[in-house]
């Protein structure tokens, strides 16, 4: 995926001013791997015996799966740029992501897949905090 995100961004026909594009696709790349993660592991816990005790767990995915997907969505658009709008889903995406590491953790021991997803969710946290600091 990140090839396909980095030829896009290497061929946007405008100045993307300062932003490091690596930086830059490895957020977005970062992003929707973190929503496909999270909807994924909202799915497996829906399947688990004691559905009822993951209530808060599948909630706090599927939150973190609508707010990756946008942050990548907004991300991926160039054209009208708005630095306080990218500024805050990005903080946003970095909320979302470390309340879903937190919770998954919690059931990690008992859930491979709460695991994997809090992998993913830090990963993505990481990520955002990248962009923060070259935002102009």
């Amino acid at each position: 995926m990140t090839h396909h995100v980095t030829s896009m961004l290497d061929t946007y026909p405008k100045d993307l001013g300062g932003v490091d594009r690596e930086k830059l696709a490895e957020c977005i790349e970062a992003c929707f791997e973190c929503a496909q993660t999270c909807t994924a592991c909202a799915d497996a816990c829906l399947s688990e015996e004691m559905v009822a005790y993951l209530t808060k767990c599948i909630r706090t995915n599927m939150d973190c799966a609508d707010i990756c997907a946008t942050t990548g969505n907004v991300l991926s658009r160039h054209t009208g740029y708005d630095a306080n709008i990218t500024r805050a889903i990005l903080e946003a995406c970095r909320t979302a992501c470390t309340a879903c590491t937190e919770e998954c953790e919690q059931h990690a021991g008992m859930h491979e897949h709460c695991r994997v997803c809090a992998e993913a969710c830090r990963r993505c946290e990481t990520a955002c905090r990248e962009p923060i600091s070259s935002l102009g």
